[in-house]
């Protein structure tokens, strides 16, 4: 098997939620670091237009979404699992939850001035406007949550957390699963990148508690490698062959057809490409690029839109 090559930067939340499944799986890995905010052209290269963090690349085959990457990362490592079978279902809700209510909710707590102050010490002002400016356009030009209505909504979800903590060292038992990487990750930035802001934990101490033996897992041992030797292991490399029932069709849109994929709300730049397969769970796209050579991209059906490019 390729390098696991993750592409990511470090104050980037949902890039902490798979470093530390790495770390949790013992799994071998290299480090990529990419800019927080557009252009990212190494990253496009691979991607095709997505330019959300993190991305997995594994030789010549690119994975879009963390919700995506999980799954990549137990079918690689199934032991420990991430989806424990008596709470299989229950922990995909309660992740996909996090990684967004509860993530919306965070991050804009996290980013009222004083956060802010924290997460920028020390850059120019130019610099703070670009990443606001970036991340409007992520949003589609949508709003961000008010601070008040964040902070209020943010103290519910911790005492919704630190119920289901409640006896037990993690959100469904005795060991961790896919939802308290979910889960964890806004709290981390909380806590590590807006600590002025940290006293919101306070008042759920099984929370605090729970986050420690988060942080605890660590990381791994992970190597380093440049953007241009990831684009080299790509266009070195020959992509994996789809496995099993390719094909399951909720579109019309027939395999072999030019098509345009998109997230669904949040980071909508679209990735075309040849739709090679389109699966229970994933949708699969051939791309080729100067840099990449041929490569896969791959995405979750849950959180991204299937539609036909135009002629």
């Amino acid at each position: 098997m390729s390098d696991l090559i993750l592409h990511h930067y470090p104050t980037s939340p949902f890039a902490e939620k798979v470093r530390l499944i790495l770390g949790y799986k013992q799994l071998a890995w290299k480090s990529v670091f990419i800019p927080m905010i557009m252009p990212k052209p190494d990253l496009t290269a691979l991607t095709g237009g997505y330019r959300k963090t993190p991305v997995l690349q594994i030789g010549a085959d690119i994975y879009c979404d963390t919700a995506l990457i999980c799954d990549v990362l137990e079918q690689l490592a199934p032991t420990p699992t991430l989806f424990p079978d008596a709470v299989k279902g229950a922990a995909r809700i309660v992740a996909q939850w996090a990684d967004s209510a509860l993530f919306t909710a965070a991050m804009a707590y996290n980013f009222q001035p004083a956060g802010v102050a924290q997460v920028f010490a020390g850059a120019p002002a130019e610099g703070v406007q670009a990443f606001v400016a970036d991340r409007t356009a992520m949003r589609g030009g949508a709003g961000r949550m008010a601070s008040a209505d964040a902070t209020a909504t943010y103290k519910s979800y911790l005492r919704r957390i630190a119920s289901m903590l409640h006896g037990q060292d993690f959100v469904f038992g005795t060991q961790p699963c896919v939802a308290d990487f979910a889960a964890y990750h806004p709290l981390w930035f909380t806590q590590e990148r807006t600590p002025a802001l940290a006293g919101i934990l306070d008042a759920t101490p099984e929370v605090k508690t729970w986050m420690a033996r988060m942080k605890a897992i660590g990381h791994g041992t992970p190597g380093k490698v440049s953007a241009p030797e990831a684009l080299e292991v790509a266009h070195s490399s020959t992509p994996a062959a789809v496995q099993g029932d390719v094909f399951q069709d909720e579109h019309g849109i027939a395999l072999g057809s030019h098509v345009v994929i998109a997230a669904d709300n949040f980071g909508l730049e679209p990735t075309e490409g040849e739709l090679i397969a389109a699966t229970r769970t994933r949708y699969t796209l051939r791309r080729s690029d100067d840099r990449a050579g041929t490569i896969h991209v791959h995405f979750p059906r849950v959180g991204f839109t299937l539609k036909k490019a135009s002629a």
